[in-house]
């Protein structure tokens, strides 16, 4: 299928649009059925959130494992390879969730998905930065962002009134519906001229660790968007058990779609405000930093304010989910930061780094629960992640028009 020139740079945004819809999605599905799917399982509900953490543990590995796996293929192969076998496997994954009948093949079900959902936002974000101009490409990835957070929305809504079953099968319908969508891409100018240069390394991830500055580099973009995984994997998931037990408040089994549903919604609006003011600035650094301490301001808050009814428990979730939306300048500052011949590794990487980093901050938080209890744990946990972020971005190189054509 032939596809007007014209129309190359929105069908390739809008895929990737509707590729992170779709991620986001099912990451968060697993959250916001997690009580109710592990009930059916029989699983007890003093149990849950061990459980529910370890399968969650599962999915991250995936995670990690499929950004490395399809960063090298987005360098060595090209951006719309990835694009096509990502969202086929977690389509798969996904569609068989629906049929689990035991916590093993539950864990083995989110990590193979986990693999799969590692690549379709780095190759997306990758592809759009590289044929949009630098002074618009922020936009690009400031609509990828906003539209996928709306997929937590969408994941709440369907969790909170179909069983948990059929949620999961309609994540893999929705993604086998975008392989349609995906065939109208076109590889990007930019990625098919550094191809055919053959003495440049291409998708090796060992390169990032070559050089100390190099490696710093990367190591900032990964903390800066650590907070969000502590934000989302730690407190949003643990949200019942946080406000049982330490607001002392009565908890219903929608609880946690019902925080989703505030809170990304909070994370999609955030997200357009930051990419504005980051194409407003011309600065990726200084909407970073302003949104970081927002998000120190709302888990000071969660964790530390006399909270009395579920009003506040919400309106402190939306402030915690307007300091989170960063991900759009995040994505961008961490594709601006590197040449081509090792974007696609760095972008599809640093996402699933972050969320990887959750399984460390999961076995912390529990090691230090039964001592201090949740909310102390949590601060113990999320304090330094948020002040190492801070740092980060503070420290990051300025990557607002830079020219993206080069190698490293």
């Amino acid at each position: 299928m032939k596809i007007n020139p014209k129309y190359l740079v929105p069908l390739t945004i809008l895929v990737s649009a509707l590729g992170y819809f779709v991620d986001i999605y099912d990451i968060l599905l697993f959250s916001i059925v997690r009580q109710s799917s592990l009930a059916t399982l029989g699983v007890s509900p003093e149990e849950s959130l061990a459980v529910g953490l370890s399968i969650l543990n599962w999915q991250v590995g995936g995670l990690i494992l499929g950004g490395i796996l399809w960063g090298a293929i987005g360098d060595k192969k090209g951006r719309l390879s990835v694009l096509f076998f990502s969202i086929l496997l977690y389509s798969v994954a996904n569609f068989l969730n629906g049929y689990i009948v035991t916590v093993e093949q539950y864990k083995w079900c989110r990590f193979i998905a986990g693999i799969g959902l590692a690549g379709e936002l780095g190759a997306g974000i990758t592809i759009v930065s590289e044929i949009m101009s630098k002074q618009k490409r922020g936009y690009g990835t400031m609509i990828i962002s906003s539209v996928g957070m709306l997929g937590a929305v969408v994941a709440a809504i369907v969790g909170l009134n179909l069983p948990w079953q059929t949620a999961y099968k309609i994540g893999g319908i929705l993604g086998f519906a975008l392989l349609a969508l995906r065939f109208g891409v076109a590889e990007s100018g930019m990625y098919q001229q550094m191809k055919q240069q053959p003495k440049v390394s291409k998708g090796n991830f060992f390169y990032l660790f070559t050089n100390h500055a190099r490696f710093v580099k990367y190591l900032k973009c990964i903390l800066i968007g650590l907070p969000t995984y502590f934000i989302v994997g730690l407190v949003l998931t643990g949200a019942p058990e946080l406000v049982k037990t330490v607001f002392k408040l009565e908890v219903d089994p929608t609880l946690v779609a019902k925080l989703v549903i505030v809170t990304y919604t909070a994370i999609a609006i955030a997200d357009l405000g930051c990419s504005w003011l980051s194409q407003k600035l011309q600065s990726r650094r200084i909407p970073l930093l302003i949104f970081l301490c927002i998000s120190l301001t709302g888990t000071l808050l969660i964790l530390f304010f006399p909270i009395t009814d579920l009003t506040q428990v919400y309106l402190i979730f939306a402030i915690l989910g307007t300091g989170i939306g960063f991900w759009a300048v995040m994505m961008s500052n961490a594709t601006e930061q590197f040449g081509t011949n090792i974007r696609a590794m760095v972008t599809t990487t640093v996402p699933n780094f972050i969320r990887g980093l959750l399984i460390p901050m999961t076995v912390f938080f529990q090691a230090l629960k039964p001592e201090f209890g949740i909310a102390y744990s949590l601060a113990l946990v999320g304090i330094p992640v948020l002040l190492l972020a801070i740092y980060a971005a503070y420290s990051s190189e300025e990557t607002f028009n830079k020219d993206l054509d080069y190698v490293e």
